[in-house]
Formats: structure tokens, sequence, C-alpha cells
């Protein structure tokens, strides 16, 4: 099958590239609302079939489309993507020092078969100063990053203390995980 990166990520490209597939990308803007009621551990997964689902239409018998959600959560709270440099100051303070999720949702359809998982990592941050959070902030933008930080900046090599789980998750695809779920639709 064909295969369709439902994501204009370069992350999630990068990774899904080290998988050896050929794919294109393909995206569509797409209603990223949820019910405050959810469960924050379901909210992942629930993107990305939505995200696939705003694809469908415009798949063709032999293609396959692969969306991905990541999000951050912290004490039960989702940390997205910062507003601005504030806001991811105030987000990596709230994970300085604490261990905390970073939950992948993942959806693969066809015409004739869907598939949705979520993985989940558990990532532990050693104490960072302001000075230090500012610092990265400032040199590394991670304005487009859940949790504003990326594990694979400086700030990955300085701070994780340790990681439970899929580090490529924490990059933003489980490819594992991604490359085991194509198995089932060829």
């Amino acid at each position: 099958m064909k295969i369709i990166l439902g994501s204009s990520s370069p992350r999630r490209k990068e990774l899904l590239g080290q998988l050896d597939l050929s794919f294109e990308i393909r995206t569509k803007d797409t209603d990223e609302s949820f019910s405050t009621e959810m469960y924050v551990g379901d909210v992942p997964e629930h993107l990305a079939k939505r995200k696939a689902a705003a694809l469908f239409s415009t798949l063709t018998e032999d293609e396959l489309v692969i969306c991905a959600d990541t999000v951050v959560i912290v004490d039960d709270v989702i940390l997205n993507k910062p507003k601005d440099k504030e806001d991811a100051v105030e987000m990596l303070m709230l994970l300085s020092g604490k261990v905390h999720q970073v939950i992948t949702g993942v959806a693969l359809y066809s015409l004739n078969k869907q598939h949705s998982f979520s993985v989940v990592t558990k990532v532990e941050f050693a104490m960072m100063t302001q000075e230090e959070i500012r610092s990265y902030v400032e040199k590394y933008l991670p304005l487009d990053k859940a949790g504003s930080y990326g594990i694979q900046e400086w700030i990955g090599a300085a701070f994780i203390k340790a990681i439970n789980g899929s580090y490529n998750n924490v990059v933003g695809l489980p490819t594992h995980e991604v490359f085991q779920a194509l198995k089932l639709f060829v």
C-alpha cells in the first residue's frame, strides 16, 4: 500500500523515514478540540483518529494514512504546544524535577481498515533553574513542541534523568509500534 503521513511535523517525517518506507505527506486542517470531561490519557488517540478521519475521503483503494498526536501530561494536566515563550518557560518549570508522561496516539486508516493505539513513555526531569529554562527557550524556541521541549535537544541531554518507554515516542512517533501496526494492512 502507498503510505501517507498525515502530518507536517519534521520530526514525524524524519522518524517515519527511519523505517525505510516510501511515503508522501498529506495534511488537512482539523479541529483539535476535545471534551474537558475526557480522560487526559485518551486525548492523543482521539485527536489522531480525528486527523485520520479528516483525510479519509482523500484516500484511494491502495492508500493508508498514518496520523499522530502527542501530548505531555503532568499532574493530570495536558501541556500542549506553548502559546509563547513565557508559556514555554511556565511549562518547563512545571516539569522541572518531576516525572511526566508523554502519550502519542496513532491512527492508521485505509478505506477497508482502521486501527488506532496509544503509547505511553514516562520521562523524569532533573531540577532546572529558571535561568537554564529561559536560556533553552531563547536558543531552541520550542514553541512547536508539546510540553515545550524536544528530548533530542540540549535540554534532553542535560536534564532528562530517565525515560521508561519509547524514546521515539517522546520525539513524536513510536516507530516500533507503527511498524508493527503497518503489518496489519498488508
